[in-house]
Formats: C-alpha cells, structure tokens, sequence
C-alpha cells in the first residue's frame, strides 16, 4: 500500500509540475510585444498605450499590413515619438 502512495503522490507532484510550467513553454521568452500579432489587451500593457490607441494599433495593421519596423508604431494617428521612446525596448515585429 505505500509504494501505490507514494506512486501517485508522485505523480500528482510532475503532473503538477507540469500544468504549471506549460503556459510558460508556449512563451515567447523575449518578454516583448509583437506588435503585428498582438491582442487589444496585450498592447494595453505598452506605456501610453490604452484601449483606444491599441485598437488603433490592431485597425492599423489590419488596413496596410504588418509593421516593417517598431518604430513604424508612430503612423498611427496619435502614437508619437514619445509613446516610442518610452516602448522601444517593449516592442518587436517578430523574425
């Protein structure tokens, strides 16, 4: 009976494991934020960036396409230079 116990304390401790790491596995480890596939809510963790400027940002892209650069963040109406400086080591556009 305690080698069952401590089997399945065992495997309930990896599978634990487990669920927890598996959100961070699908990650992309560089911390930053693709601007060309980000969500509403992920661009609203940029500095200066809201609701309503992100859902700028998102009807940007989907009207002329990707980003070329991060700093291409500044030909949405109301996003300037400052908005930029303050996210450049935030964002990316991906490989």
């Amino acid at each position: 009976m305690r080698k069952t116990h401590w089997f399945l304390a065992c495997l309930m401790a990896v599978t634990f494991l487990f669920v927890s790491i598996a959100p961070v596995l699908a990650e992309d480890h560089t911390g930053l934020i693709n601007i060309n596939t980000a969500t509403i809510d992920e661009l609203t963790q940029l500095k200066r960036i809201g609701p309503s400027f992100a859902q700028r940002i998102v009807e940007y892209r989907e009207q002329y396409g990707p980003f070329k650069a991060p700093e291409d963040i500044v030909l949405v109406k109301g996003i300037g230079q400052r908005t930029w400086e303050e996210n450049k080591n935030l964002i990316t556009i991906g490989n």
